[in-house]
């Protein structure tokens, strides 16, 4: 076997297998395109479900710096509910 032919598959075969980083790639594989800037005011519409319900959902519209904020308030709510976790005074 080629010992170039060799060393790419085993490269190849490291990637896969998550031992090699994908940086470490061959020089031959395509380089990733970058992805396209959002637009942070484009209005998103995701449907979420209704609590109480199994089935029920409902859409909800907001811009995506709004979904932004909303999600960063949620994880800080998560990080606050877990470090008073056992606490008095809540």
């Amino acid at each position: 076997m080629n010992s170039k032919l060799a060393a790419a598959t085993i490269a190849a075969a490291m990637t896969l297998t998550g031992i090699l980083p994908a940086s470490a790639q061959s020089a031959e594989a395509p380089a990733a395109k970058a992805p396209k800037a959002r637009n942070m005011d484009e209005v998103v519409c995701e449907k979420t479900e209704v609590i109480g319900s199994r089935l029920a959902t409902k859409k909800v519209c907001m811009t995506r710096a709004q979904w932004a904020e909303r999600r960063r308030a949620d994880q800080q709510e998560i990080e606050r509910a877990q470090t008073m976790r056992g606490t008095k005074g809540e």
